[in-house]
């Protein structure tokens, strides 16, 4: 391996494992936000506890959200110093807003929230919740705008004397038609996995507590209901939004929807496939099962469209960008983009089978639901996890599309023992913190709901 797989990797490992606390964090806040506002208006106890519960849990991820985050920024002067330099004057206008106003509104109120509890008005109080809700969104956003600045550059121009990007036009970087339409999508994905969470909590304790009183049963009850309702709409709203992404990226970025569907010759209409084998080496078609228009309409809205084909998108950035090999590793594209599909949707029926199985006040047997309950929370993960390994390598073999090359952006002064060391060490520890993630969360689900008469609880 070269320093450029060795960094590679590392930006992977680090990037996805970070963003497994992401969805969790944004999602779940706005549904503890929910919680304490219906306990507020209804002042019924279970809201209490049940804010009280899923606030711990939401702390605990985005403490540990924060630390592997901060990785990543020095990543770009460790192993991407070419690309930090070609394109610092552009990506760092949404980075700086990112820290400095929506971190900022999203720490501070958060702080306020934790130590509040019986000292600011309620009302008060209760806004500070959904502050840091809409602030994590807004932080979404700014750092979803530097990604689809990646994704398709625009509000920019090269200085040709320092071959540098620098940024032209701010509002054109914000409103740049793909992180428009990516921010709703990611933003669904975080409600689907909040909502898998707290669906799959809430039936761990309803099928593995079978002595409670009727209250603590009727409080894990409600968060299953309100899991699972939010589970299924954002499920909808995850499909609705990927079906205009898919159209959008194969306008801005065809040979990523080429590859997600391994379609290597140009058809019109073009056919969708549900399953394809191709050559051990992924540059050609063995044999696959399509269903014909169903690409044509995904892509553009029109059954009988033409969508381009591998082999002739390559033709054409060779024209347009110079000899070299534009494809990305095209069995990695497609499985991580039918991952991504299959998984979501497994948990969307998982959602409406556990809704439909607790209804009218019944108990599921514990045997059968274990495997169930494990598997909600890890399915929207895994296909948030799959979604941006495909949107990142789905893009080689550019860092910023049509401007620069992911070999070009690596760090040219490090070497591949520096590399590889950095590499197994944030491995290590993030390995290291997974484990710590995994013990806490687990002890205080464990733990079960709060006792409303300690001292921090309010008395409003």
């Amino acid at each position: 391996m070269d320093v450029l797989d060795i960094s590679r990797w590392q930006f992977a490992v680090t990037t996805v494992y970070h963003f497994l606390f992401v969805p969790l964090t944004i999602g779940l806040s706005f549904l503890v936000a929910g919680l304490q506002t219906a306990w507020l208006r209804t002042k019924a106890e279970r809201y209490l506890k049940l804010t009280k519960f899923f606030g711990t849990l939401f702390l605990i991820n985005f403490a540990l959200g924060i630390v592997t985050g901060i990785v990543q920024e020095f990543q770009f002067g460790m192993n991407w110093s070419a690309y930090s330099t070609f394109v610092g004057d552009v990506f760092g206008a949404p980075l700086a807003l990112e820290a400095l106003l929506a971190f900022f509104l999203e720490s501070t109120f958060l702080g306020l929230w934790i130590f509040g509890w019986k000292k600011l008005p309620p009302k008060v109080h209760l806004a500070c919740i959904w502050v840091v809700a809409v602030a994590s969104c807004l932080s979404a956003y700014f750092i979803l705008a530097a990604n689809s600045f990646m994704q398709w550059p625009t509000g920019h121009t090269v200085d040709p004397d320092t071959g540098r990007a620098q940024l032209t036009d701010l509002w054109a970087l914000l409103t740049n038609k793909v992180a428009l339409i990516t921010f709703p999508h990611t933003i669904a994905a975080c409600f689907l996995t909040a909502g898998a969470f707290v669906l799959a909590v809430g039936m761990w304790h309803l099928v593995r507590r079978t002595d409670d009183d009727t209250d603590t049963r009727r409080a894990w009850r409600t968060a299953i209901r309100l899991g699972a309702v939010t589970t299924i709409i954002a499920g909808v709203a995850v499909s609705v939004t990927g079906d205009i992404q898919g159209k959008i990226m194969t306008e801005t970025q065809p040979m990523k929807m080429a590859a997600a569907e391994a379609l290597y010759e140009t058809q019109a209409p073009a056919s969708f496939s549900i399953i394809t084998i191709g050559s051990l080496d992924g540059t050609e078609e063995v044999w696959s099962l399509r269903v014909p228009g169903l690409l044509s309409w995904l892509g553009s809205g029109d059954v009988n469209a033409e969508v381009g084909g591998i082999n002739d998108i390559q033709a054409q950035y060779v024209e347009r960008f110079g000899e070299g090999d534009y494809r990305p590793n095209i069995p990695l594209a497609y499985w991580s983009f039918r991952g991504m599909i299959g998984l979501g949707f497994a948990a969307i029926a998982l959602a409406v089978a556990c809704l439909w199985f607790t209804r009218r006040d019944h108990t599921p047997h514990r045997r059968w639901w274990i495997p169930v309950i494990v598997a909600l929370p890890l399915l929207p993960l895994a296909a948030s996890s799959l979604g941006w390994i495909f949107t990142e390598t789905g893009r080689q073999p550019w860092v910023v599309f049509g401007l620069m090359t992911t070999a070009d952006g690596v760090s040219p002064n490090i070497g591949v023992g520096d590399a590889l060391t950095s590499l197994i060490a944030f491995t290590g520890v993030y390995a290291t913190l997974a484990i710590i993630e995994a013990l806490l969360l687990l002890r205080y689900i464990r733990a079960g709901l709060p006792d409303p008469t300690t001292a921090d609880t309010p008395t409003y």
